[in-house]
């Protein structure tokens, strides 16, 4: 299949087309291998400051401390006029309807949740909104990374994307919800307790799944390597009929004591594990350090890696390049929803409050 072919996407609204990329994708795995045998389950959230420590040490010392995104949030909001605010600026529990959920919950708009940046922001407030969606990722690979290159995926650019504040960032709860095709995140200064990512994320691309020109192809690749050394009797455990689904659905936490798909953690060899680790590591990766660390903290709050399972949704496919449409790591408190095909849509809900 051609990697620059158009591809239609019902969800999406839309077919685009996706060149090959300029600059290939770093490959995660030359660092995050080399410390496999090291890893402690604290660590593995630090995936953002092992890619950034490739970086010159003596670079690093000189450099200033980037400003963390909530302390960049509160600089924008201050700058804003009044009719901006009107545009921009929501109630903390603003809900699009009555009766619905609080608007800042949504995921997956694929597309701005009310007005795009180019109708709200100066072109100042538009360079420090790309300084905060830079703060929210893990230096420039993972900016790279949830920009989809910098095309921002259909969104073809950043001002084509929206960026909306519930609440106000200088008192109170809060949350800074960013939004474009196939991207959906958040940043709230822990507003919504016990919730990794101030909620539930999602993130995209639309090249075919299995292709390079897709950038998330890397994750999916990290898995196939853990797959295939798997022996018979765990592939067929691993293995689920149907699909998962998407959406919020898909990633809706399951009450404590009910069953989660797939094969657990805990059954597998220590160096079976060690790949887990690395793929975890890998679906971390274009996030920030500090929300890294607060996925595995939650990890650890709720019965840690052991408690993990891992499931594959064939949907069919006997192809052993393309073998699943979805796979899915799930655990208490943990779902991260991969979908392959026809290209990638990935949802993801870590929460520590469980019914």
């Amino acid at each position: 299949m051609s990697e620059n072919e158009k591809r239609n996407c019902p969800e999406c609204e839309g077919t685009f087309e996706f060149p090959e990329p300029a600059v290939g994708r770093r490959d995660f795995l030359r660092v995050a291998g080399t410390t496999a045998a090291a890893v402690t389950l604290g660590s593995l959230g630090g995936v953002a400051g092992v890619a950034r420590a490739e970086d010159s040490k003596d670079a690093k010392e000189a450099a200033p401390p980037p400003m963390p995104a909530e302390a960049l949030l509160k600089e924008l909001f201050k700058d804003l006029k009044e009719d901006q605010k009107k545009q921009a600026v929501k109630d903390y529990d603003f809900a699009k309807t009555k009766g619905s959920r609080p608007a800042r919950k949504e995921i997956a708009p694929n597309r701005f949740l009310f007005q795009p940046i180019s109708k709200v922001y100066t072109k100042g407030q538009t360079e420090l909104l790309e300084r905060i969606v830079k703060a929210m990722s893990s230096g420039d690979e993972g900016y790279r990374l949830i920009s989809r290159g910098g095309r921002w995926d259909g969104s073809n650019a950043f001002t084509n994307c929206g960026a909306d504040f519930f609440g106000d960032p200088t008192s109170g709860k809060w949350a800074f919800v960013f939004t474009g095709h196939h991207l959906t995140m958040r940043c709230d200064g822990d507003s919504e307790e016990g919730a990794a990512f101030g909620g539930p994320i999602y993130y995209g691309h639309s090249p075919h799944g299995y292709s390079r020109a897709n950038l998330f192809f890397y994750q999916t690749k990290q898995v196939m390597g853990l797959y295939e050394a798997l022996d018979e009797k765990q592939r067929t455990k691993a293995t689920m009929k149907g699909n998962p689904g998407e959406g919020e659905g898909s990633v809706r936490l399951r009450k404590k004591g009910e069953p989660h798909p797939g094969l657990p953690y805990a059954d597998l060899t220590k160096d079976q594990k060690e790949l887990v680790e690395k793929v975890m590591r890998d679906v971390l990766s274009p996030f920030r350090k500090e929300d890294g660390d607060e996925v595995m903290e939650i990890v650890k709050k709720t019965g840690g890696m052991e408690k993990i399972q891992l499931a594959f949704y064939p949907e069919g496919h006997d192809d052993p390049k393309e073998p699943w449409s979805f796979w899915r790591l799930e655990g208490p408190g943990f779902v991260w929803n991969y979908r392959v095909l026809p290209h990638v849509h990935t949802y993801v809900n870590i929460s520590s409050k469980l019914s």
